[in-house]
Parts: C-alpha cells; sequence; structure tokens
C-alpha cells in the first residue's frame, strides 16, 4: 500500500490537529509568560473559520472568491447591531452569533445570484469590488454602524455559572456569566469547540450530494450540466454557505476584541490571508486550511510578535531602523512563504489526498 494511502488511513490530520490544539492550554501552562501563546492561537482558530469559508467556495467549487473579508465586515457588524447597549435589540451573545450566519447566507445569495455566469479572472475582479464597496458603505452608514468610530462594546460568550450572594435572579443556583478578557482559557476552548463544529458541519457538506455536485462543478462545469447538475444552484450554496462562515468568523472576531473596529479593519489583506491559508494548507483540504492558518497567522501573531518582545527585552530595537521592527518583515514573509509553496509543493501542505478516507467519520 502507497505510503500516502498508510497515512490516509491511520493517521488523520484533523483529529491530530484538532486534539494536539486541544491539549496546548495544559502546556502553555508551564511556559514562561512571555512564551505563551494561547491568545494567538484563538486568532489562528478565527482565521480558519474563514478560510473554511473560501474554502467552499474556491476550494471545493472552483471560484475565485477576493471579497471574503465583505462578508467578515457583514457578519461583525451585524453581530455588533444585534447586541451592542446602544441598538434597541440587544438579542444577546449567542442569539446574535448563530444570526449571522442566516445574514452571511443572505448576502452571499445576493452576492452570488447576478454572477453565476461569470468564471475565473471576472468572477475575482467583481467579488474585490464587492469587498471595496462594502468597506465604503460601512463608513459613510456612520448613523448605523458610528463609521470609523467602530460599534462598542460588544459581549463575550455567556455561560452557566454558580450564582454569587450578589446576583439578583438565579436559576437552580446558576446564573448567566460572561466570559471576560482575564478568561483566556475559557475563551480558547469557546473558540476552539466552535471551530470544531464548523470543521464537522464542513466535512458533512463536502461528503454530501451537494458536496460531490461542488467538486463537480470546479472539475468541469460543461460536463456537470450535460449529467444534470444545477449548476447555478449549486454555485449560488457554495457561496452562501462560504459567506455565513466568513460572517461567523467576523462576529468572532468582533467579540473578542469588544469591539466591530472601522471598516477600513475589512480591506482586502484579509481576502488575501484567507486565500494565502487555503494555498498554504492545500486547496480544497479542510485539514490543510487547519495547518495554513497556523502557518499563515502564526507568523504574524506568534512569530513576529515574539521576535519583537525579544529585540525589545534586548535594547536593540529603534525607530530609525526598519528592519528591527519584526512587524516589517510581515509581508515579506508571507510572499517568501507563498513562492516556496508554488514552486516546492503546489499542492499545499496537506493536500484532499492526505485527508480520511470519503468513508470515515472526522473532528
Amino acid at each position: 500500500m502507497h505510503l500516502s494511502s498508510l497515512r490516509s488511513r491511520w493517521i488523520r490530520p484533523t483529529p491530530l490537529l484538532l486534539g494536539a490544539a486541544a491539549l496546548w492550554p495544559l502546556a502553555d501552562a508551564f511556559l514562561p509568560a512571555g512564551m505563551q501563546v494561547i491568545e494567538p492561537l484563538r486568532t489562528v482558530f478565527i482565521y480558519a473559520i474563514l478560510a473554511l469559508g473560501l474554502n467552499v467556495v474556491t476550494g471545493f467549487t472552483g471560484l475565485l472568491n477576493l471579497g471574503v473579508a465583505a462578508f467578515m465586515a457583514i457578519g461583525a457588524y451585524a453581530f455588533g447591531i444585534l447586541t451592542c447597549e446602544i441598538y434597541p435589540f440587544q438579542i444577546g451573545f449567542w442569539p446574535a452569533l448563530f444570526a449571522t450566519l442566516g445574514i452571511g447566507a443572505f448576502a452571499g445569495f445576493l452576492l452570488g445570484a447576478p454572477l453565476l455566469r461569470l468564471r475565473g479572472d471576472y468572477l475575482a475582479i467583481v467579488t474585490l469590488g464587492f469587498g471595496e464597496i462594502v468597506q465604503d458603505v460601512l463608513k459613510n452608514l456612520d448613523g448605523i454602524t458610528k463609521g470609523t468610530q467602530g460599534i462598542n462594546p460588544l459581549p463575550g460568550p455567556t455561560f452557566l455559572a454558580s450564582a454569587s450572594e450578589e446576583s439578583g435572579s438565579s436559576f437552580f443556583g446558576l446564573t448567566w456569566r460572561e466570559l471576560g478578557v482575564e478568561d483566556s482559557t475559557a475563551w480558547y476552548y469557546t473558540l476552539w469547540t466552535l471551530l470544531v463544529l464548523c470543521i464537522i458541519a464542513v466535512r458533512h457538506l463536502e461528503r454530501s450530494r451537494t458536496g460531490r455536485a461542488w467538486l463537480s462543478v470546479r472539475e468541469d462545469e460543461l460536463a456537470s450540466r450535460a449529467m444534470g447538475i444545477r449548476v447555478d444552484r449549486v454555485k449560488l450554496i457554495a457561496f452562501s454557505t462560504g459567506a455565513s462562515l466568513a460572517a461567523f468568523a467576523g462576529a468572532l472576531a468582533a467579540s473578542g476584541l469588544s469591539s466591530t473596529g472601522e471598516p477600513a479593519n475589512y480591506d482586502f489583506q484579509i481576502s488575501i490571508l484567507a486565500v494565502c491559508i487555503v494555498i498554504v494548507g492545500g486547496v480544497g483540504s479542510v485539514s490543510g486550511i487547519l495547518v495554513g492558518a497556523l502557518v499563515m497567522i502564526g507568523i504574524n501573531s506568534i512569530v513576529l510578535s515574539k521576535a519583537a518582545d525579544w529585540i525589545a527585552a534586548s535594547g536593540l530595537s529603534s525607530s530609525d531602523n526598519v528592519l528591527l521592527s519584526p512587524s516589517n518583515w510581515k509581508f515579506l514573509l508571507f510572499g517568501l512563504a507563498l513562492v516556496l509553496m508554488v514552486h516546492l509543493r503546489p499542492q499545499g501542505i496537506l493536500p484532499p489526498s492526505l485527508e480520511d478516507e470519503p468513508g470515515g467519520d472526522e473532528a
């Protein structure tokens, strides 16, 4: 049996990666304060969810979408409007979080409907323009979106916990408690759990009739039409699914920061970063998304951040020398990673061929 088949059968990448992530806080607790990476890994989880959405559109269906940051912004601002105290809704964290899935899917439907006939570069250009339009709309609707100020404060996840004596009302000795900034481990496991749920959903979709139709359209759209597949409907489902996951990631990012931030935060760089995660990890590979997110976000949030702290602690930092600021190396390293991947391993670190066999269960 071929080595890759053995690896696929006996070492399933996704459970292995998720299991290591679940156990990491135990190891992180023994590291020095300056070496702990729980906070950066939260960002990795959010971008993994964002890239999972893009992977549905680009990896499974073969449609190049360069406007995924726009759906992330839509999710963040929808979550803010549904939860912030300055608005009359305030439906709570969990209802608002899952409402962003529907809002994102609807936005994806609105974008995908007029683009059914476009492919390749034309589709990429239109989705790129959509991303710029969403930024401008959010910036100019300052009566609703607060313009460049962003919407804040936003709530964190809420869970039932033991009621304190000061609590007014309780339910069987329990009351709702919101996670604060200091609850880093609880935040970590909340995002990890949501990522696992997203992976399970995407994997079930991939193995479903709709998922097989996505892969068929990616390989040959004309042949898919000849086989009776409703290509337009399949593309719309892909756009809506990808947009809903991107909006979900945007809501989680906004909640983690307690603010939507300004619209410029959801610029073209976010879309390119998501594309890089998909390419580096492996186009069409769910397991590859996890590796790609760890590599691309880890370079910025872990490696460069720790390098900056080390340089500052060593007294080597200088405002006159841009080379001594690791943040200035970010795009150089991103570009280098892409060049090396395309040249040495164009199929990605974990291509779909190294994932578990279709009949197996994952995550």
